[in-house]
């Protein structure tokens, strides 16, 4: 998210299509947010398209403090999307280092490669030349279009979902999978005009990151606590299945983390000894190791050496 459009002078009480509820959520969301949003990278202004859509890879499933420092080091590399494209699909992998799952990272060079191809080496602000990406969906390209160029979309990510199931719709959680009416009660919360519509995209996804969280709500801290469904109702208990830390120790993933980490320091292919050394149990291996060449992660050779994709 990037150098977000100011909201205009004009209240959002004032604006047509907003009713009571919307315009007083927007009020103290915003309000809220001009004090309390976060100095990254990705908002600033010169972080531009790119920089956001990068952040937006980078942030599917894994927390800021785990993305800052990847971000950091791919934008200096890597400040234009052409730069990217100019690569090897590999060196996307190698330069994701540890964030988990890597596939992102061969998307991202697909993204660049396909904008470096059809628009000149910049990133689209068209929701629907966005869409058309490779490895970009319905979020991703509402945000990219909503933060980069303040256009206004509905953006869902898991945070907004949370903020609007508790503060509009009076439960602890959203439903496991984004849902039609979701979708719908998104865009009826939409401010009208692009620049507002923008800012609060990017204000409730932060209320949701920083105050609204999965656990230990913070409602003493929150600028909707007095309007809030969920709490006024007493906060009643999520009645949908317990959510679950995901497991890492001992699956798949722990082992293609592993042979991925060990061809990503190589310089050269990569013997399969090398490769055998890095997990005991010969059956999961393999299967890891296959599921990485299928994925297109990794590239077997001749002479059972592997490496990262050279395209």
């Amino acid at each position: 998210m990037t150098a977000i459009p100011s909201s205009p002078e004009s209240s959002p009480e004032t604006r047509p299509g907003c009713g009571p509820d919307a315009a007083g959520l927007h009020t103290s969301v915003l309000a809220w947010f001009e004090q309390n949003a976060r100095d990254l990278p990705w908002r600033r202004p010169e972080a531009g398209a790119w920089g956001v859509m990068v952040s937006e890879f980078m942030l599917q499933q894994t927390p800021v403090s785990r993305v800052l420092p990847v971000y950091e080091q791919w934008v200096a590399r890597w400040p234009r999307p052409a730069d990217l494209a100019a690569e090897a699909p590999g060196e996307a992998v190698r330069a994701w280092g540890r964030l988990g799952y890597p596939r992102r990272a061969l998307r991202l060079h697909g993204a660049a490669v396909a904008i470096t191809e059809r628009h000149g080496g910049e990133v689209p602000s068209d929701h629907a030349q966005l869409l058309a990406l490779p490895g970009i969906g319905e979020y991703t390209a509402a945000a990219v279009a909503s933060f980069a160029y303040g256009r206004r979309h509905a953006v869902l990510d898991t945070n907004v979902r949370r903020v609007f199931a508790r503060a509009v719709t009076g439960v602890q959680y959203p439903p496991n999978a984004t849902t039609a009416a979701e979708r719908r009660l998104a865009r009826e919360l939409l401010p009208d005009d692009e620049p507002t519509a923008a800012r609060w995209a990017a204000a409730s996804m932060e209320l949701g990151a920083l105050v609204c969280t999965a656990r230990n709500e913070d409602c003493a801290r929150c600028p909707i606590a007095g309007r809030c469904a969920w709490r006024l109702a007493g906060k009643p208990a999520h009645d949908g299945p317990a959510r679950r830390g995901q497991t890492y120790a001992g699956t798949d993933r722990q082992v293609r983390g592993r042979l991925l980490a060990v061809l990503r320091e190589a310089v050269t292919p990569v013997e399969q000894a090398a490769l055998d050394a890095v997990w005991h149990e010969p059956v999961q291996r393999a299967r890891a190791l296959d599921g990485l060449v299928a994925d297109g992660l990794v590239e077997p050779l001749e002479g059972g050496r592997y490496r990262l994709p050279a395209g």
